[in-house]
């Protein structure tokens, strides 16, 4: 395998490549353009096709019609600009067709700061589109897990036959580390018979459109049904770190992770028994993570950059409100391990209250 030092959004780009992407198209927005730079250079190297549409609905368009005919392509965005990508993704995943979206984020609504952040959990976890759909969204924490998880998705989107959405926040984006990357892989357009290669004149083309116009409500529903069962049987991806006997225990993704697990370090050597359980993918969202945590575990604290606590009622669910849940949501700034601790012990001696879920 190759080593580089390279960034989280570098690492994501050069996975897609690798894993066979060989059709890109973006629209530039801070904290993700070393995305589309990244592609610009490395699709012609790789004899793929590097688009920067006149706008982001336009370019997830593309990827829309390039995802049909079996290539295997990639948009990305942050913020205002992943919104505006919502339409042309609820058609694709209505039309199955196999796509990633990539969203590195940042702070705010509207048009929002270029602050890094985790607050697109609620559009991303919950669905930015309309209708009845889930999506497997990827959540790495680290230059290296941008890398393979950009790798995998590719594999989970055919698996499914739907976009998969990697969900980075800016400081991941950001972050320079060392990276093992995957070795290159080529695929073959046609592997699918469901594509679209064209018709002989006399013979229909394919369409790629709503399947719910081709079968029943009935059978559409039992379908779509019976594949989001399997996705959350199967898909569910966690990590725990000093679960076994904790007494209070972190759950965090992406940076905040990173800060939880220091957390934990420090607060074992103050005799704080915690814990962190970090969820790789917020949909599935992990909740067989939580079934067997013993009777000793006296809270978990959600620990995320955000004002709402946006996760937390994913986490109140998976505990079925049995053990408290507090939230610590430090909107667009890094918590410290310091204050994560200290938070934690204020947890424990009783000083909080439960908030409502906003």
């Amino acid at each position: 395998m190759e080593s580089k030092l390279m960034k989280g959004n570098e690492a994501i780009a050069e996975g897609a490549v690798r894993a066979g992407c060989r059709f890109y198209a973006g629209y530039p927005i801070t904290p993700q353009s070393e995305i589309l730079e990244w592609m610009a250079w490395r699709q012609p190297e790789v004899g793929g096709v590097f688009m920067q549409g006149e706008s982001e609905l336009a370019s997830a368009s593309m990827v829309y019609a390039a995802g049909a005919c079996g290539a295997r392509a990639m948009t990305s965005s942050s913020a205002v600009g992943f919104t505006l990508k919502q339409e042309p993704l609820g058609y694709i995943t209505a039309s199955e067709v196999p796509a990633l979206f990539v969203l590195v984020m940042r702070f705010g609504c509207g048009g929002a700061s270029i602050a890094p952040s985790q607050d697109s959990y609620w559009q991303i976890a919950k669905n930015g589109s309309h209708g009845d759909y889930r999506l497997i969204v990827l959540a790495p924490n680290s230059v290296q897990e941008c890398a393979d998880m950009a790798y995998e998705a590719f594999d989970l989107a055919e698996k499914y036959r739907q976009p998969v959405i990697l969900m980075a926040d800016g400081f991941i984006g950001q972050m320079v580390e060392g990276c093992e990357l995957p070795e290159m892989k080529e695929v073959d357009i046609n592997r699918y018979d469901w594509t679209a290669k064209g018709a002989p004149a006399d013979q229909p083309n394919k369409e790629f459109t709503d399947a719910f116009n081709y079968v029943s409500g009935e059978v559409y529903a039992e379908s779509l049904k019976g594949k989001i069962r399997k996705m959350k049987q199967a898909e569910q991806r966690w990590e725990n770190y000093k679960t076994e006997d904790a007494e209070i225990i972190y759950v965090a993704f992406g940076i905040s992770s990173r800060v939880a697990m220091q957390a934990v370090d420090q607060a074992r050597e103050e005799g704080i028994k915690a814990g962190l359980i970090r969820p790789k993918r917020l949909w599935p969202f992990p909740y067989e993570a939580f079934k067997d945590l013993g009777p000793q575990v006296k809270a978990l604290v959600v620990v995320e950059m955000n004002i709402l606590a946006q996760m937390k009622e994913d986490v109140q669910t998976a505990v079925r409100f049995r053990i408290p849940v507090y939230s610590y949501a430090s909107g667009k700034i890094v918590p410290s391990p310091e204050q994560t601790v200290a938070y934690a012990k204020e947890a424990l001696a009783g000083n909080l209250k439960e908030e409502e879920v906003f």
